[in-house]
C-alpha cells in the first residue's frame, strides 16, 4: 500500500533523529562535553517521539468502525501530548546534568571536531522540523506539527550548547557551558507546556479556529437571500478532522427532496471550503414554525443552574 504524505514525513522525521544521535554522541565521545551528552539524550527522545507518532498516525487513520463510529482522529491529541510531554522530560534532564557542571566545571577536549558535530546534527533538525511543521500546519495535522516542534526545540538545545562550548573556547569561562543549556531548558519547557495545553484543548472538543468559523458563517449568512436561514451551529476539531452540525430553516413548502437536495448542497459547499478532512451534519426545519429558532443546548441551562 502506498504510504500517505504524513507518513512519509514521519519517516523523515525517524530517519532525521538516528542521524542526530549519532552525530552528536560522536561529537560528546571526542569532548567529554557534558553539553554534548545532554544534547544527544535528547535525541533520544526525538526518535521515540517519532516512533510513538508514526503509531498514533496510524491508529488515527484507521477508519470509523463500530467501537468508534467518529473515527480514531483524535488519537493524533495523545502523541502530542507525549510528545510535550517527553520534551519536558528532557529539559529537566538538562537542568539536572547541568547542575553539577556549575558547582565542578571541568575542561573540554577537541571543541573544534565536537562543535562540527554538533552544527551538522543542528542542521539536520532544522531542516526537518521546519518542513514537518510547514506541513503540519499546511495538512493541519497537530501531530505532525508537534514533532517538528520537537526537532525545532532540540536545534534551540543545540545552539544553546553550541554557543556555550564557543565562549569556553574563546574565554576559558567553564561554566557558561551549564548556565547556557538551563536557559535553554526553560524555553524548551514552554514549547512542551504548549504542546500539552493544545492536546488537551483538542481532547475537551474544542471549537474550530475563529477564522474557519468565520468562513462558514460568512456563507451561510449569504443565504439570507434567498429566504433560507440557520442556527445551533456547532462545531469541533478531532486531529485534522473537523465536525459542524447546524440547523437549515427552509420554507414549508418546499417538499422533501427540495429541501434535502438543498441541505446536500449547503454540507457539499463547507466541505470544499477547506483541504482537510470534514464532516458536516445538518438538520432542516420550516423557517415559519417559531418552534424552529430554538437553538439546541448542550446541558448548558442544566449546568449554570446547579452552579
Amino acid at each position: 500500500m502506498k504510504k500517505s504524505p504524513l507518513r512519509r514525513f514521519i519517516s523523515l522525521s525517524i530517519a532525521a533523529a538516528i542521524v542526530t544521535i549519532l552525530l552528536k554522541f560522536y561529537a560528546y565521545y571526542v569532548t567529554g562535553s557534558m553539553g554534548f551528552l545532554s544534547d544527544a539524550l535528547e535525541s533520544f527522545v526525538n526518535l521515540f517521539a517519532a516512533i510513538f507518532a508514526l503509531v498514533m498516525l496510524n491508529i488515527s487513520q484507521k477508519p470509523a468502525d463500530k467501537e468508534h463510529e467518529f473515527g480514531h482522529s483524535k488519537a493524533e491529541y495523545f502523541s502530542s501530548a507525549a510528545e510535550g510531554a517527553l520534551i519536558l522530560i528532557a529539559a529537566f534532564t538538562i537542568i539536572w546534568s547541568a547542575v553539577p557542571r556549575l558547582i565542578d566545571p571541568r575542561p573540554i577536549e577537541n571543541i573544534n571536531t565536537g562543535l562540527l558535530f554538533s552544527l551538522l546534527a543542528s542542521l539536520v533538525n532544522l531542516a526537518v522540523g521546519m518542513t514537518l511543521v510547514r506541513n503540519g500546519k499546511k495538512r493541519r495535522s497537530l501531530l505532525l506539527e508537534a514533532d517538528g516542534k520537537h526537532l525545532m526545540a532540540d536545534v534551540w538545545t543545540s545552539a544553546g550548547v553550541i554557543v556555550a562550548i564557543v565562549i569556553v573556547k574563546f574565554t576559558g569561562w567553564l561554566i557558561v557551558d551549564p548556565i547556557i543549556a538551563i536557559l535553554v531548558a526553560l524555553h524548551i519547557i514552554y514549547t512542551g507546556y504548549r504542546l500539552i495545553s493544545r492536546s488537551a484543548s483538542g481532547l475537551m472538543d474544542a471549537s474550530i479556529p475563529d477564522e474557519d468559523l468565520e468562513k462558514i458563517t460568512n456563507y451561510l449568512d449569504s443565504l439570507n437571500d434567498q429566504k433560507i436561514e440557520y442556527h445551533s451551529l456547532l462545531t469541533r476539531v478531532a486531529g485534522r478532522r473537523k465536525f459542524i452540525a447546524m440547523h437549515i430553516l427552509v420554507p414549508g413548502k418546499w417538499t422533501v427532496k427540495e429541501a434535502h437536495d438543498y441541505a446536500d448542497e449547503i454540507e457539499e459547499t463547507i466541505v470544499n471550503m477547506f483541504d482537510e478532512p470534514v464532516t458536516v451534519h445538518t438538520h432542516l426545519e420550516p423557517v415559519e414554525d417559531p418552534a424552529s429558532m430554538k437553538d439546541i443546548g448542550i446541558d448548558r441551562q442544566e449546568i449554570d443552574d446547579h452552579l
